[in-house]
């Protein structure tokens, strides 16, 4: 077990009597995509940023092999165990995707670039020059550029129409399976989390 959510729960500092998250318990391996489902307002992506060192629990701990993700510091967490992919891609938008990808970490951004299926006549023109699907192969190019475990990913697919969101999921599966990276994926679509190897399945509080 590489990353695990241990009787976390959250609620909003201005809300205190609203708990979003209660003793959530879940633990996460590599080599396996995740998909965390459930309506808006469930708690989704505030349990994706607490696993991503993001925030921190009211109770509970997040822990990465085993040990909790404070004990180094939510930073370290961050640089050198996860990596994130949000819905709206978070490239700067006046650079090239090479330069998008380096700013990722050591990874090299060409070889990066060619796995995740962007063509070398794409690498030097600038990111706003490319669809919404390829934006976001730019994103998830840059988050494999870090050499960590956790690839996180908030609605990725949200903004691609159903093709491309299929290519995005399925990119995400062969880097779970072939890299052996932990990958978990916030998503509200039901069909597409039938790809990933487990679900978790939220509810929002009454």
């Amino acid at each position: 077990m590489i990353l695990e959510a241990k009787n976390v729960s959250y609620y909003y500092k201005s809300n205190k009597e609203a708990l979003i998250l209660d003793n959530v318990n879940y633990g996460f391996d590599c080599g396996k995509m995740y998909a965390i489902l459930g309506p808006s307002g469930a708690g989704k992506t505030t349990l994706l940023s607490l696993l991503a060192g993001l925030d921190v629990p009211i109770k509970g701990q997040i822990l990465y092999d085993g040990k909790p993700i404070t004990s180094k510091g939510l930073t370290a967490h961050r640089k050198y165990h996860s990596s994130l992919v949000f819905q709206n891609y978070n490239l700067i938008d006046y650079l090239t995707p090479i330069e998008n990808v380096k700013l990722g970490g050591k990874g090299n951004p060409e070889t990066l670039l060619g796995t995740i299926g962007i063509g070398k006549e794409f690498w030097k023109r600038n990111v706003l020059q490319l669809s919404g699907g390829q934006q976001q192969r730019v994103a998830i190019a840059r988050a494999l550029a870090s050499e960590a475990k956790l690839l996180l990913a908030d609605e990725p697919t949200g903004n691609l129409d159903d093709a491309t969101a299929w290519d995005v999921i399925d990119l995400l599966k062969r880097i779970a399976h072939e890299e052996n990276k932990c990958v978990i994926v916030v998503t509200h679509n039901k069909e597409l989390a039938k790809e990933a190897d487990a679900a978790i399945h939220m509810k929002t509080r009454t």
